[in-house]
């Protein structure tokens, strides 16, 4: 096998791509060639013609910008959607050869990589995913590891160190980690701003740290099979130089984002030996490739072979396709009944808790979690068990305070498969979440986000803990669903809506004040529309309030003084805007009536407009909160059942 002319072909494959494209990052392809060439050909367990075989190994890029790396292995190893037709279309519009890696335009890119860290952050996930279902199937079925290559950006931004410190707790040993170091950043050399010793800060958190040249086949080799041993995660260091083999700009950032330009790339060819025109690769190192693509064939069998044998077998593919228990719709609508009979005036965290325990017990698929808020956010049930180093076999995450490597390890545990994970934090610290809920709704991953302490009514913890623009940006976000539940009821639809979501994930906004419920009929799950008339007066309605979460009983409270008042008001539920936008005209058109619509939500105002129709108002915040007892900070910003009655009559004749 001559590594140097496989790894040529990766270099000048990926530098045809940049420069047809006019657009790209050459500097890692041609510095990480050589890794990626022994990892590739002599470690990773894969085969081209099954891309999605389960107990692969995975391979994240987690320095996305060096995508082009990435399609030519995919297409080098005969990965059929990897074509040179594709290859020659990189960074256009309309092709999988997109100028990041996305998951879900190429077979064989395992993760959205491009924001720095979060290709980190997602491996570990999908590494402790590993090991979770090992626990459960065992080595017969489950048994591979998660390669990620990393560079100095990523290990700079501060959700590296999240995810390293818990992979190192969890001594996740079949996460390995590349990190190409070069030295070298946009801005110049690493040195103007960092100083950290990398080697001492990963040995401190629990990793095994070897490093190699990482342009010396032998020394590469070596380090990739001390990786293979260790008892935990591991970080090779790669000495490489940042856009190897171009004359002039090697070693330097102007090899970083640009295409080399003719000149440098007819450097680069004569430095490497290479007089072919451009996508042209000899016959002998394509085959040579091909041949690498297609050596995990008779390993992706014989597990085929284990697996139809397994008396786990049908438990096993049911966690892979994420079907629901055929039951849960049953089950569910019986606890909806029993929510209505009892009647009991609980927040809708606290009966979140109660729906996540009738799941958790149906589902032991669903994996729990919270930022160190467990207590608060009401994420763990009876049957919770916490994930440990000892234990891989539990279904309960404890990341500490780490939201954001918790939405990030979420990804990864959702993109691996076999789990439907679930995290919690209070609302007002999502911005910590959103770069990962980004990139799982980008993804189309399965996931709930269980935030909690929804409005200024969290009270005296006052306005750094008092969301105001958070529901209107996560409602900005697209393939993401925000649910904001008005009591139990609509608590439990959420869940079975969010759940039945294959491809998107789900944001459950729950309140800490408790709500009365307000649902007498269990028998069709309204959340599902979006929005529905929860209330309908008995003469023609004169007005609409329309209102979400812990203000819908406010609304109805309002609905009865103006039924005194001889005013006929309905009241609208409307738990996801999303949902609700996606129902016909005529249904949203019925739902919302043609009279003034007086909107109520202690949040921001901002995209509530829509709604309004040609008379109304919005009752909302556009302020930071305050801080003081909860019903006083409601009272204070107007949220009482007298104001919004009052409201309303300014606009009923």
């Amino acid at each position: 096998m001559n590594f140097q002319k496989m790894a040529n072909a990766v270099r000048i494959l990926s530098v045809d791509m940049i420069e047809k494209a006019k657009s790209g990052h050459p500097g890692l392809p041609l510095g990480m060639a050589d890794v990626a060439t022994v990892l590739w050909s002599r470690f990773l367990k894969f085969d081209a013609s099954n891309p999605t075989w389960f107990d692969r190994d995975r391979f994240i890029l987690s320095g996305g910008h060096g995508s082009a790396m990435l399609y030519s292995l995919l297409y080098l190893t005969g990965f059929e959607q990897a074509n040179l037709d594709e290859l020659k279309r990189f960074r256009q519009l309309g092709s999988r050869t997109a100028g990041h890696p996305e998951r879900d335009l190429m077979s064989g890119v395992d993760y959205s990589t491009g924001p720095l860290g979060q290709g980190l952050a997602g491996a570990v996930g999908m590494a402790l995913g590993e090991r979770m279902m090992n626990a459960r199937y065992g080595n017969q079925l489950v048994n591979h590891k998660t390669y990620v290559f990393c560079g100095d950006g990523d290990l700079m931004e501060g959700l590296s160190e999240e995810a390293a410190s818990l992979a190192g707790h969890w001594r996740l040993n079949h996460l390995i980690v590349l990190w190409d170091d070069n030295k070298i950043t946009i801005d110049g050399g690493t040195d103007i701003a960092t100083s950290v010793d990398m080697k001492k800060r990963f040995e401190a958190n629990g990793w095994f740290v070897t490093s190699c040249d990482g342009h010396d086949y032998d020394s590469i080799e070596s380090a990739l099979k001390a990786a293979q041993a260790s008892d935990k995660p591991v970080l090779i260091d790669c000495k490489t130089i940042i856009g190897f083999g171009a004359p002039t700009k090697k070693g330097t950032p102007k090899v970083h984002g640009s295409p080399l330009g003719p000149e440098e790339t007819a450097g680069l060819r004569q430095a490497l030996g290479w007089d072919r025109e451009a996508f042209d690769i000899p016959e002998d190192i394509l085959a040579e490739w091909r041949r690498v693509g297609s050596r995990g064939a008779d390993e992706r069998k014989a597990w085929e072979n284990r697996l139809s044998r397994d008396g786990n077998k049908d438990l096993f593919l049911a966690d892979l396709t994420g079907d629901l228990p055929d039951e849960l719709h049953n089950r569910l609508s019986e606890y909806k009944k029993e929510l209505i009979a009892d009647g009991e005036v609980i927040a809708t965290r606290k009966a979140s808790q109660g729906v996540l325990r009738v799941l958790t017990d149906m589902m032991p698929n669903l994996i729990g979690g919270a930022a160190d808020l467990a207590a608060a956010c009401f994420t763990n049930t009876p049957t919770s068990v916490p994930v440990t180093k000892d234990n891989y076999g539990g279904n309960y995450i404890n990341y500490g305070i780490r939201e954001h490597v918790m939405a990030g390890i979420m990804n990864g545990l959702s993109a691996h498969g076999g789990f439907i994970p679930y995290g919690g934090t209070f609302l007002s610290f999502v911005d910590y979440l959103k770069p990962a809920m980004r990139l799982g709704a980008l993804m189309g991953l399965r996931e709930l986000f269980v935030m909690t302490h929804d409005s200024i009514g969290v009270g005296e913890d006052g306005p750094t803990h008092q969301p105001i623009e958070q529901l209107s940006g996560l409602r900005a976000t697209p393939n993401l669903l925000v649910f904001r539940p008005a009591d139990s009821v609509e608590t439990a639809e959420s869940y079975e809506v969010a759940l039945g979501m294959r491809q998107t994930p789900s944001v459950m906004a729950l309140s800490r004040q408790n709500l009365p419920v307000l649902r007498t009929d269990a028998s069709e799950n309204m959340t599902m529309r979006g929005g529905y008339v929860l209330a309908e007066p008995q003469t023609p309605r004169q007005a609409t309030i329309i209102a979400t979460g812990s203000e819908v009983s406010l609304a109805v409270e309002a609905m009865h003084l103006l039924e005194k008042k001889g005013v006929s008001v309905a009241v609208v539920s409307m738990p996801c805007v999303e949902l609700f936008e996606r129902q016909s005209l005529e249904y949203r058109q019925a739902v919302l009536g043609d009279m003034p619509r007086i909107i109520v939500e202690a949040a921001s105002t901002w995209g509530w407009d829509r709604f309004l129709g040609e008379t109304g108002a919005i009752l909302g915040i556009d302020s930071f909160g305050a801080s003081g007892k909860g019903g006083d900070v409601m009272t204070h910003f107007g949220f009482t059942p007298e104001n919004v009655a009052d409201l309303v009559l300014q606009f009923v004749k």
